[in-house]
């Protein structure tokens, strides 16, 4: 299968917009996975109302040429069946059970936004399963003093997101070179792209909420974890990001021997989406090393 995009020219046998949806039945619930590519298995966590189809394909079709790369869609979201857990370790344990269906005993885990919470979860719960943990768009778990802006609120909650509302949310709105990479891509998600089931309604948005009390009270004391861990962690950010700062990773600095942070220019929530190359050829040094 050739893959034809604005920056890059993939051949594969499969895609992320042609690879088959397929479910495994975790805890008598149908839960919605996608799996492609070649290579030592790296399971995706999505953001806030993220489903299958929000992945920028490109990015995934970067990975997936030198992984397995694993997309799924939490209990109650996108295509899978059931409720999205109230607590973020129960979505934690999930990315686990799903792994076991997929007779994976070690994997890299990569998540973004909501995602990177729940990689942070993933991490620290089992250890023994996880490689290497990459975290994009995300904060630390704990208490972090720079809180989301007040744009994320206004836009992020509506019903259904406009074209603007994304450049909003995971672009850098006052840059032009920003602005011509959400066109981009915006163009390639389209591709498959199902609006029908992406989260909409204040229950779901509750769901995803309940969880903010626990992560930044960290009774399981994640934050001070990450001195200890083995755990080789990247972290990629961009500069403007309204939802999740940058600078809250800032007191982890020299405090997470196994942590390295890469900050993307002109960039904000969806620094991966802006620099497809960059971002993916990053994560396969990182796995390298």
């Amino acid at each position: 299968m050739q893959v034809n995009y604005k920056y890059s020219r993939i051949i594969m046998k499969e895609s992320a917009l042609t690879v088959q949806t397929k479910f495994a039945k975790i805890d008598n619930n149908q839960i919605a996975y996608r799996k492609f590519g070649a290579g030592a298995p790296l399971i995706l966590l999505n953001r806030f109302r993220g489903t299958l189809d929000t992945w920028d394909p490109l990015f995934l079709d970067l990975l997936a040429m030198h992984h397995t790369v694993i997309t799924f869609d939490y209990c109650g979201i996108g295509y899978s069946e059931g409720e999205l857990p109230l607590a973020i370790k129960d979505v934690a344990n999930d990315v686990i059970k799903l792994a076991g269906y997929l007779e994976i005993e070690k994997f890299h885990v990569l998540g973004w936004s909501y995602g990177g919470w729940v990689a942070q979860y993933t991490m620290f719960l089992h250890p023994s399963r996880i490689v290497n943990t990459v975290l994009i768009g995300t904060n630390p778990i704990g208490k972090n003093e720079v809180p989301f802006k007040k744009e994320f609120f206004e836009r992020a909650l509506k019903p259904v997101n406009t074209d603007d509302d994304f450049l909003v949310l995971f672009f850098e709105s006052n840059s032009e070179k920003s602005k011509v990479a959400a066109e981009d891509a915006i163009q390639r998600i389209a591709a498959r792209f199902d609006l029908s089931k992406v989260p909409s309604t204040q229950e779901v948005f509750n769901r995803y909420f309940a969880s903010k009390t626990a992560i930044a009270e960290d009774t399981d004391n994640f934050r001070a974890a990450y001195q200890n861990s083995n755990i080789p962690i990247l972290v990629l950010s961009g500069d403007n990001d309204i939802s999740f700062a940058l600078e809250n990773w800032y007191p982890m600095l020299g405090n997470a021997p196994t942590l390295r942070l890469i900050v993307m220019p002109e960039s904000g929530h969806a620094p991966h989406f802006q620099y497809p190359d960059e971002t993916s050829a990053y994560i396969k040094a990182f796995f390298e090393d």
